[in-house]
């Protein structure tokens, strides 16, 4: 038995008919020339005879029916009924990527069935040229969508000669060495590190005070949590779900980004406000303010010696009330620029302590009385994840992409996240169906933003 983490419990208490705390990936393959066209019937037969299942994938709750229950831990499944959690589906052939997001999209809108392992596979065949998507949902109480992400990838392969390979649920995990008999809590340790903390919360409160100054001055430089406008992006959502991808070339984007003096995540960013403008103009519900978004990022700490990373987040402005796309992406750049320079400097506690204050007006927006009435913190969480640049293979089938979907929240209808895989960037759009009509043509407007906003830097470089 292992007791619940008060994090990992958070996504529990979270759980509702609306608020569904669950992540995915939706994955398409290209199958090998040498392809059986019976090739997922007999992935099918081969988990039918058994395979072993290895934590935490056979891992259940023990109180499904109390999720707030105050003792509530994972315990194992002995029995697991692996076609119950290994699905097989189809389109009706050939397959369209539209019929593939409308299938994903229902799969990602039901609730994931507490009195079993929280997590579900989809094989989905009938995609046009014989390819196949794989669909994987997962509790985020149980894992992680960044622990699940490194999961799955442990399931593929770089090599496409390599057929043998298991599927990830049937990886046993990695040994870890035993742990060392730790001391005794000393007194000077504790002492230690309420003083780090009181330090750190200090440093916080004064990174925080200069948010609130620059609001106050008018300036702006730094965007403080009650900048956001109200929006359509941040009302009350219902059960239903719809997904909408785009795939590019990171390449363009990186010479986007060295031709303005920005990131690539500056780019990035500068895509989805383009695509968020012209559907907000397309739904007559554009702001006059400009949108913003809160952005997880990856910062050096000053304590840290080797090249380990802090997580902080930061609020930035996207720049959605300037037409111009050269003119919004300098105001993005400038924008992220002066949000982490606030954190330069700073402790790893320091930094988290920054992001919470600074985020942490959010959870009035997400109670469903209050979601669409109150000014939110932020309209929309944009997220990238670098991922492996190399091609990865399946039992010979490549992997074209992989696609992350998130979770929208009451106050949050909107989600996007970004996978780097093998010199693309696959954007994930992951909305309320009901609160957003129409969510795909932002995947559209993401591809046509790119276009503009090449030609505009190519115009300003002439």
């Amino acid at each position: 038995m292992k007791r619940l983490s008060p994090s990992d419990a958070m996504f529990l208490y979270g759980e509702s008919r609306e608020q569904m705390f669950h992540v995915a990936a939706m994955m398409p393959f290209t199958p090998p020339p040498d392809a059986s066209p019976d090739h997922l019937r007999e992935l099918m037969d081969e988990v039918r005879a058994g395979v072993n299942v290895y934590r935490p994938w056979n891992l259940k709750l023990k109180h499904p029916d109390f999720l707030y229950h105050p003792l509530q831990s994972w315990i194992e499944e002995p029995n697991i009924d692996l076609e119950y959690h290994l699905r097989r589906s189809a389109l009706p052939s050939p397959g369209d990527e539209r019929e593939l997001g409308i299938l994903v999209s229902r799969l990602h809108g039901y609730h994931i069935d507490f009195h079993r392992p929280p997590w579900e596979v989809h094989l989905i065949e009938g995609l046009e040229g014989g390819r196949f998507a794989l669909f994987v949902k997962v509790h985020h109480s149980l894992v992680d969508g960044f622990t699940a992400m490194r999961i799955l990838a442990n399931a593929l392969t770089t090599d496409p000669d390599e057929r043998g390979r298991p599927l990830f649920f049937s990886i046993p995990p990695k040994s870890r060495a035993p742990r060392e008999e730790q001391e005794g809590v000393h007194y000077a340790a504790v002492m230690s590190a309420v003083r780090e903390q009181y330090g750190a919360a200090k440093v916080a409160g004064r990174a925080l005070k200069r948010v609130f100054d620059s609001a106050r001055s008018g300036a702006h430089e730094l965007v403080s949590p009650r900048q956001a406008p109200k929006s359509i992006l941040n009302a009350r959502i219902s059960q239903s779900r719809r997904f909408a991808t785009q795939r590019l070339e990171t390449s363009r984007l990186k010479a986007i980004a060295k031709a303005a003096n920005g990131t690539l995540n500056d780019v990035v960013l500068a895509l989805c406000a383009g695509s968020l403008r012209k559907y907000l103009v397309e739904q007559n519900a554009l702001p006059p303010e400009p949108l913003i978004a809160m952005v997880p990022v990856a910062v050096r700490a000053k304590d840290e010696d080797g090249g380990g990373n802090s997580i902080g987040a930061i609020l930035a402005n996207l720049a959605t009330d300037i037409e111009d796309p050269y003119e919004r992406l300098a105001e993005i750049i400038e924008s992220t620029r002066n949000a982490k320079k606030q954190l330069e400097g700073m402790s790893k506690a320091a930094i988290i302590q920054y992001s919470a204050l600074l985020i942490a007006p959010s959870m009035l927006q997400m109670i469903p009385q209050t979601a669409g009435h109150v000014r939110p913190t932020f309209n929309v969480v944009i997220s990238n994840v670098p991922g492996p640049e190399q091609p990865l293979y399946f039992r010979g089938a490549r992997l074209e992409a992989s696609y992350p979907m998130s979770i929208p929240l009451h106050g949050q209808a909107l989600n996007i996240t970004c996978n780097s895989y093998a010199g693309h960037m696959c954007f994930g759009f992951t909305g309320c169906r009901d609160t957003l009509p129409s969510l795909q043509h932002l995947a559209v407007f993401c591809g046509e933003a790119l276009v503009e906003l090449e030609r505009a830097v190519a115009t300003n470089a002439a």
